[in-house]
C-alpha cells in the first residue's frame, strides 16, 4: 500500500493493523503532532461516547488524562523495551515510539459509538482490545523486534504501569475510568 501523509489515511492503515505504516510513521519525525491528534480525537470519542456517563468535565479530564497516560506509557514502553527486554537490533528513541503508539490510538475513535444505548461497555471492551493489538504491533515495529512476544511483554508491563496512572488521575480529576 502507498503510504501518504494524510492524517486519515495513517489512522485508517493504523487502525488495519497495517506493520508498514508503524515503520513509516517511526521515521518520520513530523508525525508526532499527528500522532498526538489521533490521542486527542480518540480520547474525544471516549467522552462523547461516555458523556452521559461523565458529562463535560469528564470529557476535558479524561483528554487530559488521556494525553499524559500515552506520553507515560510511551516513555515506560520506551524505557522497558530499549533498557531491559531489548534485542540485538533494538534501537529507538522516545519520538519514535510517541508517533507509533500515538497512531495505535486510531481504533479508539471508534469509541463515540458508546453513545448508543446499551452499547457503551461492549464498544469500549472491543476497541481497548484493538488498540492493544495495535500497540503491540507499534511497539514491535519501533523497538525493531523481530517478534510479537517480547513486544506483548512490553505492551503488557507498561499497560499495568500506566493503567495504575490513570486510575489515579481519574481519582484526582473526578473525569472517570476509560480504558486506555
Amino acid at each position: 500500500m502507498a503510504h501518504t501523509t494524510s492524517l486519515t489515511a495513517r489512522m485508517i492503515q493504523a487502525a488495519r493493523l497495517d506493520a508498514s505504516l508503524y515503520e513509516a510513521v517511526e521515521a518520520d519525525r513530523g508525525a508526532t503532532s499527528q500522532a498526538m491528534l489521533v490521542v486527542v480525537l480518540s480520547s474525544v470519542a471516549m467522552g462523547v461516547g461516555s458523556f452521559t456517563e461523565v458529562g463535560l468535565p469528564g470529557l476535558i479530564g479524561g483528554t487530559v488524562v488521556a494525553l499524559a497516560g500515552w506520553f507515560l506509557w510511551a516513555f515506560i514502553t520506551y524505557w522497558i523495551g530499549t533498557r531491559l527486554l531489548p534485542e540485538p537490533q533494538t534501537e529507538a528513541d522516545l519520538g519514535q515510539l510517541l508517533r507509533t503508539t500515538g497512531f495505535s490510538s486510531s481504533p479508539g475513535l471508534l469509541r463515540v459509538f458508546g453513545a448508543v444505548p446499551g452499547a457503551w461497555g461492549v464498544v469500549v471492551f472491543l476497541t481497548g482490545v484493538w488498540m492493544l493489538i495495535a500497540m503491540v504491533i507499534a511497539v514491535r515495529q519501533a523497538l525493531d523486534y523481530r517478534g510479537t512476544g517480547r513486544a506483548l511483554g512490553v505492551c503488557l508491563i507498561g499497560w499495568t504501569i500506566q493503567t495504575v496512572f490513570l486510575l489515579f488521575m481519574y481519582a484526582i480529576t473526578g473525569s472517570g475510568p476509560s480504558a486506555p
